[in-house]
């Protein structure tokens, strides 16, 4: 079990560059693409059509930041209010059995809620930020790791150490 624990700071990063390349991909053509074909395709499942420029927003800055692990919390939980709503408007319309239509965002949203959850982990730029280089921080916004606490019986010396 030690063996996949200290696995958590890669599976972390993976998981954070791989939703970031994802919503960086689906998100750019959003803003990129402003002609009438994708707003009314907003319009058509029920949303206003400058909803294509906010999710084109949401989803080409916050894979941004899930990149680089730069406010990786607060990005992920609305990366994953974004694609529960996407869910609902757009991918439910053949109810809630046919999985086959909302699979792809519903994965993508419960990975984000996981990592709005336990964070961005050691090797993102939240960690260096808000809990500084020895990891022992305010416990905002990277992972869980925490740094051993050494206790010393009596005099501090090197052999009078307990782990």
């Amino acid at each position: 079990m030690k063996f996949f624990e200290r696995l958590q700071p890669l599976a972390l990063l993976v998981l954070r560059v791989a939703l970031g390349i994802i919503f960086v991909f689906h998100g750019y053509p959003k803003l990129t693409h402003t002609h009438g074909d994708l707003q009314r395709m907003f319009i058509d499942h029920g949303m206003p059509g400058y909803f294509s420029l906010v999710a084109g927003v949401i989803e080409t800055f916050g894979g941004g930041l899930l990149l680089i692990g730069l406010l990786a919390r607060p990005a992920a939980l609305l990366l994953a209010m974004e694609m529960s709503v996407a869910i609902w408007k757009v991918h439910s319309a053949h109810g809630i059995y046919a999985v086959r239509d909302y699979e792809f965002p519903l994965a993508l949203a419960a990975s984000c809620f996981v990592l709005a959850s336990v964070g961005a982990g050691l090797v993102s730029v939240d960690h260096f930020v808000f809990e500084g280089n020895n990891g022992g921080g305010v416990g905002r916004g990277g992972g869980s790791y925490k740094a051993p606490k050494i206790r010393y019986k009596g005099r501090k010396r090197d052999r009078d150490f307990e782990d």
